[in-house]
């Protein structure tokens, strides 16, 4: 089983220690006898312990930097959510696929923001633009949330101030089992709490540092117990020998460990395997023995956000992956919902 996090070195910018979360935060590491190092900014880490890229990059994922979030305008977080509402940034993880390879560039350490209060004043604010319609947030798009909030509580704060707020809904996503703080959170059915799930073969090739299914599976029956919304993403969906038996397995055991009051609201996305040429330079500069398939002249180039192309799968795999799992869910799940497939 993998154990919670914990950083093996915490940084902490000054502004950080004008909140009390910060002020909390790095009370509890200094009694842990956690090594804390002052920065002015997380742009200015340099010198991560280590001989060689592959060790200092180990060592970045084992940091964290309890900062200020600066920027307050949320990105938009389509198709999940209307916006994306920042708590963390990086995450613990080593997923060889993850699209956060490229966005964090060379310092994927871990980032939590104490200045929670602000950042629930920037939603309200969104809020009240798009009121009386509901407004979801999604707090996972730059982070696994949940593989930090053990520590934080930020998310378990959030989910309180989304149960009790009129036109807001949170959302989020996880791979991890660390869930018990959260299950007595007053979420009033205003929180989604979803889990990222895949078959057994890419788990264990391509997921080290995450929970395993079966603990993911435990995790979600533990929520659905507590009366979340429930929800699964199924992603990255990835073409190996035996993928089909591999995913209807995967949905037959949670559908034998789900209990069957929380399979009327359930929510299912799937997303399938894509990487941009950026991506792949670092993903097998970051994890060289990697068995993932990055062979472009097998893919379909699509344009994607920001002008970047991506390579995804060809048309007729597309439809051949869409039509098996939505079949495998519309079996074992008749009342589940399918948001999208992308």
């Amino acid at each position: 089983m993998v154990k919670p996090f914990l950083p093996q070195l915490v940084y902490v910018e000054p502004r950080a220690l004008e909140y009390s979360l910060g002020k909390e935060l790095i009370s509890k590491f200094e009694k842990m006898g956690i090594e804390i190092r002052q920065t002015t900014s997380h742009n200015q880490i340099r010198n991560l312990p280590g001989e060689n890229h592959f060790q200092k990059y180990r060592m970045a994922k084992s940091t964290l930097v309890v900062g200020v979030r600066k920027t307050l305008k949320f990105d938009t977080s389509k198709p999940s959510a209307e916006y994306a509402i920042p708590f963390a940034t990086g995450c613990m993880g080593h997923c060889h696929y993850c699209y956060l390879q490229t966005t964090m560039g060379s310092k994927p350490y871990i980032r939590t923001y104490v200045n929670i209060n602000e950042i629930f004043d920037a939603a309200n604010q969104y809020m009240m633009e798009r009121a009386p319609e509901q407004t979801r947030f999604e707090a996972s798009c730059t982070s696994d949330i949940v593989g930090v909030d053990h520590l934080t509580h930020t998310l378990k704060k959030a989910i309180e101030f989304f149960g009790q707020s009129e036109y807001g809904q949170l959302r989020f996503v996880t791979k991890f089992a660390h869930v018990d703080h959260l299950l007595d959170a007053k979420h009033n059915g205003r929180t989604r709490f979803r889990f990222s799930i895949n078959d057994d073969y890419v788990i264990k090739y391509f997921e080290p540092g995450t929970s395993r299914l079966d603990e993911r599976i435990d995790a979600a029956v533990k929520v659905a117990k507590a009366n979340y919304p429930l929800g699964f993403i199924i992603a990255p969906i990835y073409l190996h020998e035996g993928w089909k038996d591999g995913y209807r397995e995967m949905l037959v055991k949670l559908e034998n460990k789900l209990p069957d009051y929380a399979k009327g609201g359930l929510t299912f996305e799937m997303i399938q395997h894509r990487f941009t040429k950026p991506a792949k330079r670092v993903i097998e500069q970051n994890y060289p023995m990697t068995k993932l398939e990055l062979d472009e002249s097998k893919r379909k180039w699509k344009w994607g956000r920001y002008g970047i192309g991506k390579y995804v799968y060809t048309d007729r795999e597309q439809e051949e992956i869409k039509d098996t799992l939505e079949s495998y869910i519309n079996t074992l799940f008749p009342k589940a919902r399918i948001e999208y497939f992308t």
